[in-house]
């Protein structure tokens, strides 16, 4: 390679993507783990977010599997539509909806993914340039996704000094954005918050509800409800369609669902991104929008993957045996997390409240530190700001003892760091 090459002088790649790095964080630290378990290793590894069995495999749920096996060829071979199969569609709000008016309101779109609707989000109801609010613990893809279609990320701080959601951090931030951009793009992930475990609760929901109610008047306002982990929260996992109600006519209402974890087919990259308008006229606009976007990406999604769901979500008996395999694994995190918030307790770990889903999350003064501490005892889990994420799905119950004491090393080691 000539010199003048090799400084970039006739560079063909723009300069924006070689400032970003090729992998991402979790793989890039699952794939340090996996290399080292390899090798001959005791690595305990509490990365990525995959539930595993108490023996290391992966947890699939066997009707989804015969589902898989009663789609023919000839009826996967094929394009999908490119807004996804009406029948995929319309199951899919059922799923999210079911007797709420507000599925009435509903327009869909299959995406590659709970990722794939964020996309959509993203470009669909921000201009370049602007940025998208969320919490200040979020699943670092949120970034990625802003970053790499020039849009922005802000936060607001999630919590408040008695554990519950700061929504007095979340309305200075709403206001924030109505003088500096004209409208809100607002990503809530709950329940089941993706890194916390946390879920919004009838007192977040009763003091969050009228500041949103307040913003719709001032702004354009977008709320996206991220719902990829509510499948394995307790009780009703569609408790938060009631509190939002009465947002449909002032704000858009958005929906992020995905079958990754609720069906447990992370490679089938099957999701959707649903949108409530209650205008009919606005909300033919929406589709036409998100149809476009859709053409213009991926163009179609896996056409076997949401044959298979929609068998999934429309057939009495396989919807039955899902509930109940899914109802195991639920069971099996619960089981974990119990155990988990117990030996933390005694360990003196600071967490927020958990409510079910894949992550927990310890709270630390240099997250880096902490997670460094822990790899050198074999323990991997992800820094990030202000914490470490935990992945308790991909955690056996025999190994919890083990985790607990490594945060705790490493919370130790993030307190005694030289100054």
């Amino acid at each position: 390679m000539s010199t003048r090459a090799s400084e970039g002088q006739f560079a063909r790649l723009i300069a924006s993507p070689t400032e970003r790095g090729g992998d991402d964080p979790i793989f890039a630290l699952n794939a340090e783990a996996t290399r080292r378990a390899r090798a001959g290793e005791d690595v305990l590894n509490s990365t990525l977010g995959t539930l595993m069995d108490e023996e290391g495999r992966i947890a699939v749920l066997p009707s989804v599997c015969e589902a898989f096996r009663r789609i023919g060829p000839e009826r996967t071979a094929g394009y999908a539509p490119i807004a996804g199969p009406p029948a995929f569609l319309d199951a899919v709000v059922r799923d999210v909806f079911g007797p709420s008016a507000l599925a009435g309101s509903t327009v869909a779109v299959a995406t590659p993914g709970g990722s794939g609707a964020l996309y959509l989000a993203v470009t669909s109801f921000l201009e370049p340039g602007q940025s998208l609010l969320t919490s200040s613990f979020y699943w670092s893809p949120y970034q990625t996704i802003a970053q790499q279609t020039g849009r922005g990320l802000e936060t607001f701080d999630m919590f408040s000094a008695d554990g519950g959601l700061n929504v007095h951090a979340l309305e200075r931030a709403l206001e924030r954005d109505r003088v500096r951009q004209g409208r809100t793009l607002l990503f809530l992930n709950t329940p089941c918050h993706n890194p916390t475990g946390y879920s919004l609760d009838e007192r977040d929901w009763t003091a969050l509800v009228p500041v949103l109610e307040r913003a719709a008047e001032r702004t354009r306002l977008t709320v996206l409800v991220d719902v990829a982990y509510a499948r394995y929260a307790p009780g009703d996992p569609a408790r938060w369609i009631a509190w939002l109600e009465p947002l449909c006519g002032a704000a858009t209402l958005l929906v992020a669902w995905s079958a990754s974890k609720s069906f447990a087919q992370y490679g089938a990259r099957v999701g959707a991104c649903l949108a409530v308008e209650s205008d009919a006229e606005e909300r033919e606009r929406t589709r036409a929008a998100l149809g476009h976007a859709c053409r213009g990406t991926w163009s179609n999604c896996n056409h076997l993957g949401m044959l298979a769901v929609t068998e999934c979500l429309t057939d009495a008996g396989l919807a039955a045996a899902v509930q109940r395999e899914r109802g195991a694994l639920r069971e099996l995190l619960a089981e974990r997390a119990r155990r988990f918030t117990e030996l933390a307790r005694t360990a003196r770990l600071v967490l927020p409240r958990y409510e079910g889903g894949f992550f927990v999350t310890v709270f630390t003064p240099d997250p880096e530190r902490t997670a460094a501490a822990m790899r050198q005892r074999g323990v991997y889990v992800v820094p990030i700001p202000g914490a470490v994420r935990v992945a308790l799905c991909s955690t056996p119950l025999c190994a919890v003892p083990r985790l607990v004491e490594a945060l705790a090393h490493g919370v130790r080691a993030a307190q005694e760091r030289p100054t």
